[in-house]
C-alpha cells in the first residue's frame, strides 16, 4: 500500500471532517440511540461514499487526455480547491455556536423521522443513521477532497486512509462530541484543510 496515499487521505480527510455537517448529524443521533449503532451506520456511510468517490477520480484519471494535461489539471485542481478552502475560512464567522450547528443536524434528522414512520428497532435506527450521512457528504468537501486525491494517488492508499479518517471523526463524535464541541473550530480546521491542498498541489508540481 502506497503510504504516501494513505497520509494524504488520512490527514485531509481527518482535519475536514471534524465539525463537518456529519459530524453533527452523527453527534446528534447518539443523543436518542445506541452509540455502536450511530457509530457503524455513520462508518459504513462514509466508508461507501470513499469508495464510490474514489473509483470517480479513477475514472477521471483513466480519460484519454494526453499525460501533460492530466498533471497540469491535477495541480490546478489540488492548488484550486486549496484557494477556495482558505477563502472560505477568511469569510467563516470566528466563532460559530455549537448549539446553532447541532440544531441544523437536528432538523435533518427531524425531517427525516417525519416523512418516515418512526421505528425504534435497532435496524431502523441504523438504516437512518446511514442515510442522513451518506446524503449530508454527498457533494461535500470530503468528497470532492477524496475524488482529488484519488487522482494523484494509489486508490488503495487512498480509501484505507480516507476510511480510518472518518472512523476516526464518527468515534469522536458519538463518544465526546458534545464535550468538544465548543472547542472545535471550523474556521481553523477549513483553513488547515486549504493548506494542505495547496501543499499537495506545490508537490505535484515536482513529480511527474
Amino acid at each position: 500500500m502506497d503510504l504516501t496515499a494513505f497520509t494524504a487521505g488520512l490527514s485531509l480527510i481527518t482535519v475536514s471532517e471534524l465539525g463537518d455537517k456529519t459530524f453533527f448529524i452523527a453527534m446528534y443521533l447518539a443523543m436518542k440511540h445506541s452509540r455502536s449503532l450511530v457509530f457503524s451506520a455513520a462508518t459504513a456511510a462514509l466508508a461507501a461514499m470513499t469508495i464510490l468517490s474514489v473509483a470517480m477520480g479513477r475514472i477521471a484519471s483513466f480519460l484519454p487526455l494526453p499525460a501533460n494535461l492530466l498533471h497540469h489539471a491535477e495541480i490546478a485542481l489540488f492548488l484550486g480547491f486549496g484557494v477556495k478552502l482558505i477563502y472560505d475560512a477568511a469569510r467563516m464567522p470566528k466563532a460559530i455556536s455549537c448549539d446553532d450547528v447541532l440544531e441544523e443536524a437536528k432538523e435533518a434528522v427531524d425531517k427525516l423521522e417525519a416523512e418516515n414512520i418512526k421505528k425504534n428497532s435497532p435496524w431502523a435506527i441504523w438504516l437512518e443513521g446511514f442515510i442522513l450521512t451518506f446524503v449530508a457528504e454527498w457533494g461535500d468537501r470530503t468528497q470532492l477532497a477524496t475524488i482529488s486525491l484519488a487522482i494523484k494517488y494509489h486508490p488503495l492508499g487512498v480509501s484505507v486512509g480516507a476510511i480510518l479518517g472518518h472512523a476516526i471523526c464518527a468515534a469522536i463524535a458519538v463518544t465526546c462530541g458534545k464535550l468538544i464541541c465548543g472547542r472545535i473550530s471550523e474556521r481553523q480546521l477549513t483553513f488547515i484543510g486549504g493548506c494542505l491542498f495547496i501543499l499537495f498541489g506545490i508537490l505535484a508540481i515536482f513529480e511527474k
